[in-house]
């Protein structure tokens, strides 16, 4: 446990915990797999359903699922994280927009839930030890993003090292 006046310490502690939800959404989309499994400590536990287990497995687990579409986006919503000492609980809100192909047509796949977790510090850092994703509700649509297609000068989004966000040297130079 921390020597910090208790409530900073459940500031920083929240601050620390939230950045780690953030990275875990930013891996997902940007097909990171390492900063992926950074986010959990080597004995989590996950349960999305569709698959239940360590975070090895999770992360190889969705970074597949995800490659397959064509993009993705996902957004955090409300964080209600609680802090006990070196441990946390947190109720974190997501959209998740999937751009995918299906019987030959783009799509677009959207997913609202909460990720509902407990976190640990162990030696001053934190990560999540249990990640349970509970879906709200879903809907298919048709894609409705002429838009970009009729914009030439638009900026895109990628994956990987392609991506603007992962040019920290391209983006010194701006």
């Amino acid at each position: 446990m921390s020597e910090l006046d208790p409530r900073l310490d459940a500031l920083l502690s929240r601050q620390e915990i939230y950045d780690q939800c953030c990275r875990y959404l930013r891996a997902q989309d940007r097909l990171m797999p390492e900063l992926h499994r950074s986010v959990f400590w080597d004995d989590a536990t996950t349960d999305y359903g569709a698959y239940i287990g360590g975070p090895d497995g999770f992360v190889a687990f969705a970074q597949n699922a995800l490659k397959d579409h064509l993009s993705n986006h996902h957004m955090m919503g409300q964080a209600f994280i609680e802090i006990e000492g070196d441990v946390g609980f947190g109720e974190i809100y997501f959209q998740a927009l999937h751009r995918i192909v299906q019987d030959g047509e783009e799509k677009d796949l959207w997913v609202s839930g909460r990720y509902i977790d407990r976190y640990e510090r162990r030696e001053r850092v934190w990560k999540i030890a249990h990640r349970s994703e509970l879906v709200d509700w879903a809907r298919t649509e048709p894609a409705a993003d002429d838009w970009i297609k009729t914009s030439p000068n638009v900026p895109l989004g990628y994956r990987g090292d392609k991506d603007l966000s992962n040019q920290r040297e391209r983006l010194r130079r701006l």
